[in-house]
């Protein structure tokens, strides 16, 4: 399976020039060849195919003044920036063709350099290579240095290089390793994801909820109160507004590092992982945005599903509609109604349930059921030869 590596770049003054100048070039490429596309379909011309678009847009645009400085840069950060406007129009074809599953993909826009994230996209093809002393040797731009946290498992087969809004820069790695499967265990869990506890298991330990970003709302209302009284288009601006990145950026990085840490325990604890299906842009609507934002669910569960696929566990996803809170998980009984304000209850049969530990338990118990029809298991008795000895109705009965 292939997995990103990430590390942080510390770019010198030149480096970050020219890095900037690799940044526009591809973001002038594919703005030219989105406007390339979108005229063609104005006038009822046929859809420019993806080769025709790289020699307008690339070979044939270097050879004239206005966009001979094309040529300034690695090639492959330009076909790259193509392909990725390619790759665009595809998605979006697929999406309303319904070929592509999921939510529908909007067409592609153009870019700007004020949005958030510049990136570009070195493959083997550009020779980037990592020197002996541990620099990323990049085309056209030199030796950067790299924070190395871990070694690299494999050679990797592209790079690419991402500035934040908080002005940081990142080489993303993509390496092809091999599953690691890690040895078996017995103990399965399922898990409840919650706002008062970030997520409960079926064994009825929880895990708190940080809470990154109410913890940090104190400065940020401050950082963005100075920030509104800049003048906009000024250095002061710039400065504030970059302020107030880096604290989002300390808040995002928290929650990641977060994120990991539960996630690699609970898969490496664990020989199976049942979470429920939640719709977190519908909760993300609700007047819980901001605590449902904070928490961050579906990183957490990509996180669990990834994790459990590279080191041999199994993930299962319980259908969203099914009632985990309002069902008793000693006898079955189904409750009509459960508020969120009941945080516990006492069912008919006489047990009294937490009301998230009593969800864990039903998600554990669903997603085992589950697990078993979809391996195969029998969904309901198998059918019986009928003897001679039992009764029945004669032929020819009303």
């Amino acid at each position: 399976m292939q997995l990103r590596y990430n590390f942080r770049l510390f770019p010198t003054a030149g480096q970050r020039v020219a890095l900037g100048r690799a940044f526009g070039c591809a973001r002038v490429v594919f703005n030219d060849g989105l406007r390339a596309r979108q005229d063609a379909h104005t006038a009822g011309l046929p859809f420019i195919s993806d080769g025709e678009l790289s020699k307008r847009v690339i070979t044939k645009a270097k050879k004239t003044p206005e966009r001979s400085w094309l040529g300034d840069v690695s090639a492959v950060v330009l076909q790259q920036a193509v392909a990725d406007l390619n790759k665009a129009y595809r998605n979006f074809f697929d999406s309303i063709t319904g070929r592509r599953k999921g939510p529908k993909v909007a067409p592609p826009r153009f870019r700007s350099r004020k949005d958030n994230r510049q990136a570009i996209r070195f493959t083997k093809n550009a020779r980037f290579s990592i020197t002996p002393g541990g620099k990323l040797r990049l085309p056209k731009i030199g030796d950067v240095p790299v924070r190395w946290s871990r070694a690299l498992p494999a050679e990797p087969s592209s790079v690419t290089v991402v500035e934040d809004a908080a002005g940081r820069y990142f080489a993303s790695f993509v390496v092809e390793i091999a599953g690691q499967p890690l040895p078996p265990v017995e103990p399965e869990k399922g898990i409840d994801l919650g706002l008062s506890a970030f997520a409960t298991l079926s064994n009825g330990r929880k895990i708190d909820s940080p809470r990154f970003l109410r913890r940090a709302e104190k400065k940020l209302k401050r950082l963005q109160r100075a920030l509104s009284r800049k003048a906009k288009g000024s250095r002061n601006r710039v400065k504030a507004r970059q302020q107030v990145a880096r604290q989002h950026a300390k808040v995002a990085d928290a929650r990641r590092e977060f994120h990991h840490r539960q996630s690699t325990k609970l898969i490496r604890d664990n020989q199976a992982i049942y979470v429920e299906d939640l719709a977190v842009k519908g909760l993300a609507r609700t007047r819980l945005a901001k605590s449902v934002h904070d928490a961050g669910w579906a990183a957490f569960v990509g996180m669990l599903e990834y994790k459990a696929r590279l080191y041999g566990r199994v993930f299962h996803r319980i259908d969203r509609w099914f009632p985990s809170s309002k069902l008793c998980s000693e006898c079955g009984a189904l409750a009509e109604s459960m508020p969120l304000n009941v945080r516990e209850w006492t069912c008919a049969c006489g047990a009294v349930h937490d009301r998230d530990v009593n969800a864990a338990k039903n998600i554990l118990a669903a997603g085992r059921a589950e697990r078993l029809n979809a391996c195969g298991g029998q969904v309901r008795p198998p059918h019986q030869v009928a003897q001679p000895v039992e009764a029945g109705s004669l032929r020819g009965a009303a």
